[in-house]
């Protein structure tokens, strides 16, 4: 009989579990059926240049069904109403999928409620973290170009994916200086990390150095161990310092667990947030695994604002493939390898890039992190988006030595 899997969620982290599971088990040894509540996938690390306008959603999106279907691999379009650990079962939509193993890649929900006045519903603040967040923070940019003003971009306490920020940073100063319109638009900063480059790895290499310089070089101010609290039509406002002046607010906002799994017993930590063991593993419950944004991953020190640890798509992809082999593996009768998370990070900076390597992510480190900057690697981010949806569309695992 073949052994029943079900995936809760369709992007990277998704997707790479059932690509690595097909690989080894053929349809006549495994039964995969993946849930997401969106038709598409769509490439997250790309939402920056949606908010800038260089970029559209249906650029870096692709349909899912035809993707999973020709890899054999079942998908449901459905909201998880339930997960019940016990019973192995999954109430998705109106059916009930049992399953031998479960593998929760939901990504997060943005605890946009964690500042005052960080919109979409609760005032003029913008947050770049989901695709309808981007589409509205483009909309607010055009704005921008025409009636020139001041500008903060950050991140609040407790986030955990900063790159976007200073991503974010970067692009709206080239976008301005192409139009001509950088000397209208004071462009500041604000940051929970103790200094630039934290990123909730206690900093790598020259990383600090060279965001520092960079950000000297483009006049944009950088406040750090800043805790914004408050974002009102004309100022962002932190704890211990006055408001910053801004018309245009983007703040990455603390992450925190999708609603299924909050609500789960035993299945997650009260933010929401799955603990699981070096093979992915969530150890009180048989059959369950978690990988990406979903899994707990502890800070690596206590700062005066806190900064969590980071979570990137490279890293979603590793713990995809533990994930997927100690499944296999397990069917064999012994258990898959494990092996510390890396990093391999693509910065966009408008006009050039920076590549970021750490190994392990977590420190203290064997190996001095690799920094760099320069053109090329705007050009290979750019090109390994493209890479990366070509293979999705056709169910093939992309090498990620690159990182992204």
């Amino acid at each position: 009989m073949a052994v029943r899997v079900v995936i809760i969620g369709g992007s990277s982290g998704g997707l790479a579990v059932a690509r690595e599971l097909r690989h080894h088990l053929g349809a006549d040894r495994a039964l995969i059926t993946v849930s997401a509540t969106e038709p598409h996938f769509t490439f997250i690390p790309s939402l920056t240049r949606v908010a800038t306008g260089t970029r559209g959603v249906d650029q870096i999106s692709l349909d899912l069904a035809p993707a999973l279907a020709s890899q054999q691999v079942g998908f449901v379009q459905q909201r998880v109403v339930t997960i019940d650990p016990d019973r192995k079962l999954g109430v998705i939509g109106q059916g009930e999928y049992p399953y031998d193993f479960l593998v929760i890649a939901t990504g997060h929900r943005s605890a946009n409620e964690a500042v005052a006045g960080l919109g979409p519903f609760d005032g003029p603040g913008h947050s770049p973290m989901l695709v309808t967040g981007a589409v509205e923070l483009a909309s607010a940019v055009r704005a921008l170009i025409k009636e020139p003003g001041p500008v903060v971009v950050g991140a609040a306490p407790g986030a955990s994916c900063l790159g976007p920020s200073y991503e974010l940073a970067f692009e709206l100063d080239h976008l301005l200086c192409r139009r001509k319109l950088r000397h209208r638009v004071p462009i500041s900063f604000v940051t929970p990390e103790p200094f630039l480059g934290h990123m909730g790895m206690g900093g790598a290499g020259k990383i600090r150095q060279v965001l520092e310089g960079a950000f000297e070089k483009r006049d944009i101010s950088y406040p750090t161990s800043a805790a914004v609290t408050k974002i009102t039509e004309s100022a962002v406002e932190s704890r211990g310092s006055g408001p910053v002046p801004s018309i245009l607010s983007i703040i990455v906002p603390p992450l925190a667990g999708v609603p299924v799994v909050a609500g789960t017993p035993r299945l997650a930590n009260l933010k929401g947030f799955i603990p699981v063991d070096s093979h992915c593993r969530q150890s009180s419950l048989d059959g369950v695994y978690a990988v990406g944004v979903a899994v707990a991953l502890a800070p690596v020190e206590e700062t005066a604002v806190a900064v969590n640890f980071p979570k990137t798509g490279h890293m979603t992809e590793q713990m995809a493939l533990i994930a997927a082999r100690d499944i296999v593996a397990r069917l064999e009768g012994h258990e898959g390898q494990t092996a510390e998370l890396s990093a391999r990070c693509l910065l966009d900076m408008g006009d050039r890039g920076i590549y970021l390597a750490v190994d392990p992510v977590r420190p203290p480190r064997d190996r001095i992190p690799t920094v760099s900057e320069g053109r090329r690697w705007l050009l290979v981010k750019r090109a390994f988006e493209r890479r990366n949806l070509w293979h999705a569309r056709r169910g093939r695992s992309l090498p990620t030595s690159v990182g992204w």
